[in-house]
């Protein structure tokens, strides 16, 4: 009877430390531990932003954005093979937070206090300056030479609002549902000027198909700072996403993706900014 009853406290204290084992295991995938468990983290981006997010005809995808979200999925613990890349356009990209549909949005998302209280953000990454694109025979050189002209802008974004409401207010505003279609407006003559962020635009006048066509008028509007969108209260991963972020920049990653993705256009950015520092 002796040796019986040691067995089942033997016995019991195995289940138990299974248990344990058990949870610990769940805990550690929990915490994001993406490579060790074999699981998938979606991210928004662009599809359709040359130099910031881009889907290419053989399905990869390219640009800062897409290098940044790379690397802090990796500090998170994925490997890029485990993110998938889900399309955020500026209309949905609070809405794709809230449903959970991604972990984190990094797409060309200028952190501001409308958005904050929708979103967190972590960062910002990048300093941007909202300007104009036009068509390199264009007179347009100043933000009030807008007045009586058609200008385009994505459904969603700030930027024509901006200038409409504080620069030209008789600006005849036109809103797509990309950037895309904005640059083949101005391309075609429907629209005269493209706004948005410099880094955005100095991305598509790079492409080969429009080299050559059109200029950046090289206003500084306003300051855009780029910041990754994180559902809000989830204060856990904007932390570590800051933290991605540091390492980023202080490593050196962060001005090779720079080079990389705008260099050919000869784009000339601000130093990397320090997180939570927001330029007004």
């Amino acid at each position: 009877m002796k040796l019986r009853k040691v067995t089942a406290v033997a016995a019991t204290a195995l289940v138990l430390s299974l248990a344990a084992t058990a949870c610990g295991s769940s805990d550690k995938n929990d915490s994001g531990s993406g490579s060790s468990g074999g699981g998938k983290i979606k991210v928004g981006i662009k599809f359709d932003q040359p130099g910031i997010g881009l889907k290419q005809p053989d399905g990869s995808f390219a640009g800062f954005d897409v290098d940044v979200a790379t690397y802090v999925a990796g500090q998170l613990g994925y490997k890029p093979a485990q993110i998938e890349w889900v399309e955020t356009k500026s209309a949905d990209r609070e809405n794709a937070l809230a449903r959970g549909d991604v972990k984190f949005i990094a797409a060309s998302y200028s952190i501001n206090d409308e958005r904050k209280q929708k979103v967190d953000f972590a960062g910002p990454y990048l300093l941007a300056h909202q300007d104009l694109l036009v068509k390199k025979d264009s007179t347009i050189a100043k933000g009030t030479d807008l007045n009586g002209k058609k200008l385009c802008s994505v459904t969603g974004s700030t930027s024509a609002q901006n200038i409409h409401d504080t620069i030209a207010p008789k600006a005849n505003l036109r809103e797509y549902s990309g950037y895309s279609e904005c640059i083949a407006g101005l391309q075609s003559g429907a629209v005269d000027a493209v706004t948005t962020d410099d880094s955005i635009l100095a991305g598509f006048a790079s492409q080969d198909k429009y080299k050559g066509q059109f200029k950046l008028a090289g206003l500084k509007l306003s300051n855009e700072n780029y910041g990754i969108g994180v559902k809000k209260g989830d204060s856990a991963t904007v932390t570590k996403i800051n933290t991605a972020l540091e390492k980023m920049v202080s490593s050196g990653a962060w001005q090779t993706a720079v080079t990389k993705n705008f260099g050919p256009a000869g784009y000339k950015n601000e130093p990397a900014p320090k997180i939570g520092n927001i330029v007004k």
